[in-house]
């Protein structure tokens, strides 16, 4: 696939006779932030130990930049920086000395891409305190700054959102969506925050079961679920039933209709002509919550 930063095909991990992924494969290009999302269990964190080269492949394949991870994993690893879990830091140490042993690990890195990484995370201000005087959310922007020294072109973050406060959640946001756009970085990250990933990933994976069940942007599998579903407020909600087929109570003044669009002018005058007032009138919005518990039958995500 054109400008496909990470492509996986026909994946399997098997563990004994237990098939944990069973021909998964997924894609994620320059600029993308992709929200990998799943029952418990269901396999995103083995998918991800995977594609990191954390696990061994039972068969298939994964290319990060075009290099198979099992051929040739110097090259292929050598553009991804990845949070799987929880970010490794010493909490004894400053922001800043953290960042200095990382960047050991890397030819590459010098005093300059430090200060640079430090004002994109937007931690100039903290970098020379202890790590234990962080928040956990400066604590996960420290670890992104450490995941993107080294300048990788796809980010992996596996439940980067795990103990955040509000403030936190929307700290690591702002920061990944500064990164997809500014950078051109590609991003995956897995989620059961379904609320959080629809206010900035562009794409969603679900996979259940061990299986990819659907591959497409958030706008399209919410216009494939939810049909045409419409929410009226009134003043009659008892009698507006009676009137209106396949209508149902939703609380003392509003109900649902599921109906043509064409068809809302005819509901409209039946409602008028029964002296019924109508306040508002407007089409149900789906949720990537809900959406995602159609799609996989009610599994809950968790």
């Amino acid at each position: 696939m054109e400008n496909a930063v990470v492509e996986c095909n026909n994946l399997y991990k098997k563990i004994g006779k237990k098939t944990i992924l069973n021909n998964v494969s997924l894609q994620v290009c320059k600029g993308d932030i992709v929200g990998f999302i799943g029952p418990n269990g269901a396999g995103k964190t083995t998918t991800i130990k995977l594609i990191t080269g954390l696990q061994k492949i039972t068969s298939g394949t994964v290319k990060i930049n075009n290099y198979d991870i099992q051929k040739d994993f110097t090259k292929a690893i050598e553009k991804v920086g990845a949070i799987v879990e929880s970010p490794d830091l010493y909490m004894y140490l400053s922001g800043y000395d953290n960042l200095k042993m990382i960047a050991k690990l890397y030819n590459n890195v010098n005093k300059s891409r430090i200060d640079e990484v430090v004002k994109i995370v937007g931690l100039e201000n903290r970098i020379n305190d202890k790590v234990s005087k962080y928040s956990l959310g400066m604590r996960q922007r420290l670890g992104i700054a450490q995941a993107i020294l080294h300048k990788p072109n796809i980010l992996i973050l596996d439940e980067p959102n795990n103990g955040l406060d509000p403030e936190g959640i929307k700290e690591v946001r702002e920061l990944l969506i500064k990164l997809a756009r500014e950078e051109g970085m590609a991003v995956l990250i897995s989620s059961h925050n379904l609320s959080e990933l629809e206010t900035f990933c562009n794409k969603v994976i679900i996979i259940q079961n061990g299986e990819i069940v659907e591959t497409s942007t958030i706008k399209d599998l919410k216009a494939d679920i939810k049909g045409n579903s419409y929410i009226i407020e009134l003043n009659d909600t008892k009698k507006a039933i009676k009137i209106i087929k396949n209508a149902k109570i939703i609380n003392k003044e509003n109900i649902q209709i599921e109906c043509e669009k064409n068809d809302i002018p005819i509901i409209i005058k039946k409602l008028v002509e029964a002296d019924i007032n109508i306040y508002r009138l407007e089409e149900e919005k789906i949720s990537l919550e809900s959406a995602f518990l159609k799609k996989t039958g009610g599994n809950k995500i968790g």
